[in-house]
């Protein structure tokens, strides 16, 4: 027992650097690069850009996985190499002063950190004995890492208490997002986390000796999936909706810091993350009584919500905490209730590709466009994001439109998708198509 304590705590530690280090200078990169390229043409499509290098990454860190970890280097010593290389990446993006060399760094960086979000998962369930009940007490460090990681940042917790560590190590004492300091602190942790990972417990490969195949690896496998109407509809509208859910990630924290809280924005940031561990705790509760329709339309439908509030009320700033603090619902009621969806929907030898290509369609295909869109329409609209001026002018215009996106997907979801009996279907894995037709098409219904 005091033996799995420790295996525990350890991959716990492991956690909480992984989503420390990607929370530390993330949500606070607008703010930098509105700041390092002040003056520079096309200023938002660079902070779409920038954004989006994450996105090209998730669309392929399968394949590096698949190909290295899965089947020859222990997937341990794979995720020290990945953060100990990216830790020089982004010191050096710390000292960029061009864009378009930025993002390519930046893209370099993700290349190697996107893998490892699988890495810390197989890792993790290679080494305990019951993952139902001990991953999510291992998982729920990592919100804890961003979290606090929000808080280092800004050098305080919500206002009431200050924490001036950077202030202490570097003598800054204003306006760290602004400055390279959080491209350089998740630099230091991620060069000491990937040493760390070194001492991890063993992680052989799980593949060891399977041919590779690059069709499996990115989850399109189970495409076959598609000609189930309902499944159809459900991916269709995943990948819609991460287009307008990409302005949240990429602008919110520059929005907010120029209306309302300065230099504590990423401290207020985290609100999203703690509703986000309250509404999953929440998750079964609801699922039971609402079904997987309606949990998926109130998730969209709660987007809509936010970027109007946002949009409409600018300079209320009991608004702009309740906009954030909907992203337990907006997170929480789609991407998790989604993945139960596809987990039930998809057969047993298809669950873990249908999760990839849930994936693809979301973090990879859906943002990946809705970040080059919202630094698109930005620059179209000419909305300065660096000042509070800018931001009152430009904030109804930049905020409804991807409210009117949102809001257009929930509508098509709510009168196309009929599943009132969602439980796997029957696939031969040796031919390409459902076994039959769709399982009921009357009314929403519950998972299981």
């Amino acid at each position: 027992m005091d033996s799995n304590r420790y295996v525990i705590s350890r991959l716990s530690l492991m956690m909480f650097l992984q989503f420390f280090i990607w929370g530390a200078f993330f949500v606070t990169m607008g703010v930098y690069l509105l700041e390092i390229f002040r003056g520079e043409e096309g200023l938002n499509s660079i902070i779409g850009a920038a954004y989006a290098t994450h996105n090209w990454a998730a669309l392929l860190a399968p394949v590096l996985v698949g190909l290295i970890a899965d089947r020859y280097i222990n997937a341990e010593r794979v995720n020290a190499v990945c953060h100990i290389l990216g830790a020089g990446l982004l010191w050096y993006a710390a000292t960029i002063t061009e864009p378009g060399l930025f993002i390519w760094v930046m893209f370099g960086y993700f290349m190697l950190y996107m893998p490892t979000l699988a890495l810390v998962n197989a890792i993790s369930f290679a080494n305990i004995g019951d993952p139902d009940k001990e991953f999510p007490k291992i998982r729920v460090w990592g919100t804890i890492g961003w979290i606090i990681s929000g808080f280092v940042v800004a050098q305080t917790i919500l206002g009431w208490v200050n924490i001036p560590i950077i202030t202490a190590i570097t003598g800054v004492e204003s306006n760290i997002q602004a400055t390279a300091i959080p491209l350089q602190m998740a630099a230091v942790l991620s060069l000491i986390y990937g040493f760390y990972s070194f001492t991890l417990p063993a992680t052989p490969p799980s593949e060891k000796g399977k041919k590779f195949s690059l069709y499996e690896a990115l989850g399109l496998d189970a495409v076959k999936l598609l000609t189930n109407k309902n499944f159809l509809v459900f991916s269709i509208a995943s990948f819609a909706i991460s287009i307008p859910l990409a302005f949240y990630y990429a602008r919110t924290n520059d929005f907010i810091a120029a209306m309302a809280f300065g230099e504590q924005a990423p401290s207020f940031m985290t609100i999203g993350q703690m509703s986000e561990v309250l509404f999953m705790i929440l998750i079964p509760y609801f699922l039971v009584r609402l079904g997987v329709k309606w949990m998926l339309v109130i998730g969209m439908l709660a987007w809509v919500a936010r970027y109007l509030l946002f949009g409409m009320f600018p300079e209320s700033v009991s608004l702009l905490i309740l906009g954030i603090a909907l992203h337990g619902v907006c997170y929480d009621f789609f991407f998790v209730t989604g993945q139960l969806y596809v987990d039930k929907k998809a057969p047993k030898n298809l669950r873990a590709s249908a999760q990839g290509f849930f994936n693809l369609l979301t973090y990879g295909a859906g943002m990946l466009i809705g970040n080059y869109l919202l630094g698109w329409w930005g620059d179209n609209i000419e909305l300065d994001g660096a000042t509070r001026e800018g931001w009152i002018a430009g904030a109804a215009s930049f905020w409804i439109m991807p409210a009117i996106l949102a809001l257009i997907v929930a509508v098509f979801f709510y009168f196309f998708f009929w599943d009132d009996k969602v439980e796997a279907e029957t696939i031969d894995p040796n031919v390409s198509t459902l076994a039959d037709a769709d399982p009921g098409e009357t009314s929403p219904g519950t998972v299981g």
